[in-house]
């Protein structure tokens, strides 16, 4: 475990390898998994301010699902998270003309209509954040899917990225530049070392 201020970031963040291949995978994180994203409570809010410009985006099966759920609703497990509908995609997804599944929200950000990107938990996969018991420390994991994620895995090790430096911007989005920069030199020490 690696320890920078309040967060415990597990290792592999450091040693693995990961690149996003959206081509193989289809966006399988926005309709495969327990429950809808996780949600930090300032993201409600989030979520209700830009949600005029993002419902353009959305096809009707997802306009339905949000009128009958909710913008967001709440998972005995899981808190505060997106709803999905049939318990599969998020009603935030979109789907492409290649079959890919992509996030409303993050479009509009790219379409320069607001200024939010996406809730940070689906920023930050295959890295996922968790409070400790004690409420105030942060456990950080990286855990891609075994079945959907092997393309991405395989991509970041043809092209050598570590996770921490393919999820630079949500890192920094997330605990702060200081925060990634220690990381990295983290990082940079222990390759040294080897």
């Amino acid at each position: 475990m690696i320890a920078i201020d309040n967060v415990l970031l597990s290792d592999k963040i450091i040693s693995e390898q990961f690149v996003c291949d959206l081509t193989k995978c289809k966006g399988a994180c926005c309709v495969d998994g327990d429950a809808g994203a996780p949600l930090d409570r300032k993201e409600l809010k989030e979520i209700d301010a830009v949600f005029d410009e993002v419902l353009p985006y959305l096809n009707n099966i997802s306009k339905k699902e949000i009128e009958r759920q909710g913008r967001f609703v709440y998972d005995r497990e899981f808190g505060w998270v997106t709803p999905t509908i049939d318990s599969k995609i998020c009603v935030y997804g979109i789907t492409d003309n290649n079959g890919i599944v992509k996030c409303g929200i993050e479009q509009a950000y790219l379409d320069g209509k607001i200024k939010w990107k996406k809730p940070i938990s689906c920023h930050l996969f295959p890295i996922i954040v968790k409070k400790s018991k004690d409420g105030i420390t942060e456990l950080a994991n990286y855990e891609p899917r075994e079945d959907h994620c092997k393309a991405a895995c395989s991509l970041g090790k043809k092209l050598k990225v570590p996770v921490y430096e393919f999820l630079k911007e949500p890192l920094v989005r997330k605990f702060g530049e200081p925060f990634y920069e220690a990381l990295e030199a983290t990082a940079k020490h222990l390759k040294n070392k080897k």
